[in-house]
């Protein structure tokens, strides 16, 4: 049966006006129309400025503390020439001592117990650093200890400067970290400032040491999720970053890392090897991981303490770098005491991937050495880091991402013939790739590869092989603390509609308590007698033969019946009524809430599948069921 036309003073199609109530406790749970505090903008600004400044003197004294352990000891005890990139050093030529291969073994074993004993102070320093920031930030209220700040980088520089290979990003991330947790701490601002603040230490150590601006600010705020990002932190991250990088070339000049050729024209042609590229670096990266992985357990078996292991790491390590280094000597590839990249950051083998050396052997013998260059910093890089070394993956990533993609360019010369290929640009490529997609940083890590290299000609192939890598790595992870999403991390309690879509209406229903309600044919005289007796009702259910809701009058037209009573006895309640409005057991609260909402009323019928009344949810009922979800400091967070 169908309801009749509209009768005169009766609006059937009539937008029901919203209840105080309905507009009142809902509305205020979804709607925040608090204005933007200019002073907390302007305060946390501030701040991150101070964060920037102070950073950037501890990343120079940081850098400056590496660079005079390794003269001493490398240069000066070892003899040993570690092989650098075109910026990467600061202070010139300085005297080399005699070759001692013997004591060239024992030095980064010296070194990490050395490391080891002082990070007994602050174990969290073990490791590379960038897993403790991030599981401070979710789940330690964004506060690191203040020992950490010297501490991890008196036990970097003593891992770095005796030959450690890794390198000095890991360090910096949770220097930077503890910085800004520091700066909050001592000015008492809220959790989520904290939080904020040692995501702009994180940009401003990065950016000073690797003289990359806006790639730290980017990667500072990317690392913390697998497919997120804390945008909330972006602009503290910039304006600390910034001043971190003043300061630091301020003290030692303006340079890109990498020497590179002039330009790297963009072919189209080209972009399907750069997508294989990205394959081929996805499956190193797995490599790496899984052999990163075995170390960490072989070590965490290790019949010695925790923090001797990091020593057994350094004699592994020169156990497996310095017979290389001797019998490449002794081939006359390398003079004598010359590193190739093994030990330490390995920022020079990514240089020779780039722009090759004097030493290099050309065609496939080129290509086979940096092959098993990357194979071998895969393992040196595991040995240091995953023993608990206090050393950064960053550097190792960049290195072999950049040998695997120098040899893949030099192949692909070799194979296809065009003078148009770059093996450089494959290598810068490959180095952005493979951290890109280990650490879930695809924005970070390409634009921190421009900037290394000084040069924005790669953004086309960077942005391919990234996405390709990021896709392919999907389930992987150099971090294990990341999470997935803001919404997975308890630094974000669930908002309101997080909270609604994990409830059911069948939760919080009411169930089995005595409703009014109409036939078809229920005259108004009678809906008007009805819906005075009742005083919990907002919405009343109109049936039909078989029992099932055909449509609903809303108080709003009780109320507008009343006022019209020349229409009381030609009317009924088929021609009052409204389209049915109801929800099911099975829907979420959210979308339940959004009917409320939308129709102005302060419950609705909750119906079977079947279409039949089985209960009724109320709004009430909604804000009870979400205050129960939520403890009282998420709702004021």
């Amino acid at each position: 049966m169908n309801p009749s036309p509209e009768k005169p003073g009766v609006s059937v199609t009539r937008t029901p006006l919203p209840s105080p109530r309905a507009q009142g406790l809902l509305s205020a749970l979804f709607v925040d129309a608090s204005p933007i505090d200019l002073r907390l903008v302007g305060r946390t600004l501030l701040h991150a400025a101070l964060v920037g400044a102070g950073a950037g003197v501890v990343a120079v004294v940081f850098f400056a503390a590496i660079e005079l352990l390794d003269r001493f000891f490398l240069s000066g005890l070892a003899g040993y020439r570690a092989l650098r990139a075109a910026g990467e050093s600061f202070f010139g030529e300085h005297a080399m001592g005699s070759f001692r291969p013997w004591l060239l073994v024992l030095l980064p074993a010296l070194g990490g117990l050395a490391s080891g004993l002082i990070t007994r102070l602050a174990p969290e320093c073990r490791g590379g650093g960038g897993d403790a920031m991030i599981e401070a930030f979710h789940r330690h209220d964004g506060v690191i200890r203040r020992r950490v700040v010297w501490v991890k980088a008196l036990a970097s520089a003593l891992t770095l400067g005796t030959g450690g290979a890794g390198g000095r990003e890991g360090p910096t991330m949770q220097i930077g970290a503890a910085f800004g947790s520091f700066v909050a701490g001592t000015l008492k601002v809220s959790a989520r400032e904290r939080r904020i603040l040692m995501i702009a230490g994180v940009a401003a150590g990065m950016s000073a040491i690797f003289r990359t601006p806006l790639g730290a600010a980017l990667l500072a705020t990317e690392v913390l999720y697998r497919d997120d990002v804390e945008s909330d932190a972006l602009i503290p991250a910039l304006l600390a970053s910034v001043i971190s990088y003043s300061v630091f070339i301020s003290v030692f000049g303006e340079a890109t890392l990498f020497a590179h050729a002039p330009r790297y024209p963009f072919v189209p042609a080209h972009l399907p090897l750069y997508a294989l590229l990205a394959i081929f670096v996805a499956l190193c990266a797995i490599v790496f991981l899984k052999v990163m992985a075995f170390v960490k357990r072989a070590s965490a078996r290790l019949p010695v303490a925790d923090w001797a292991r990091p020593g057994v790491g350094g004699l592994a390590l020169g156990l497996v770098a310095v017979p290389l280094l001797l019998l490449l000597g002794a081939r006359h590839v390398l003079p004598e005491g010359q590193g190739i990249g093994v030990l330490g950051g390995g920022y020079g083998a990514a240089q020779v991937a780039i722009t090759g050396a004097s030493w290099l052997p050309e065609g496939f013998q080129g290509i086979e050495l940096l092959v098993a260059l990357a194979a071998i910093k895969i393992v040196a890089a595991s040995l240091t880091i995953g023993t608990g070394g206090s050393a950064g993956d960053f550097a190792p990533s960049l290195a072999i991402g950049g040998l695997v993609g120098g040899a893949f360019g030099r192949i692909a010369a070799l194979s296809i013939g065009d003078p148009r290929i770059d093996p450089g640009a494959f290598a810068l490529v490959g180095m952005g790739t493979f951290y890109g997609g280990v650490a879930h940083v695809p924005l970070g890590s390409l634009v921190m590869v421009c900037e290394l290299a000084g040069s924005y000609d790669l953004l086309v192939p960077l942005m391919l092989a990234e996405g390709i890598a990021f896709v392919a790595l999907r389930d992987r992870s150099l971090y294990s603390a990341q999470v997935p999403t803001q919404r997975d991390s308890p630094a974000h309690p669930p908002g309101v509609l997080d909270v609604l879509r994990s409830l059911k209406v069948a939760d919080v229903m009411i169930a089995g308590r005595p409703y009014v309600r109409f036939g078809l044919a229920t005259p108004v005289p009678e809906v008007l007698r009805l819906a005075a007796d009742t005083g919990w009702q907002d919405v009343f259910p109109v049936l039909d033969e078989q029992g099932k809701m055909a449509g609903v009058i809303t108080s709003d037209v009780v109320r507008l019946l009343a006022t019209e009573r020349d229409l009381e006895v030609l009317t009924l309640a088929i021609d009052a009524m409204q389209p049915p409005v109801a929800v099911r057991p099975d829907d979420d609260l959210r979308t339940a809430t959004e009917v409320l909402l939308a129709q102005g009323v302060r419950e609705v019928p909750v119906v079977d599948d079947s279409g039949r009344i089985v209960g009724f949810l109320d709004e009430s009922e909604v804000g009870r069921a979400y205050l129960d979800a939520t403890p009282r400091e998420e709702r004021a967070a």
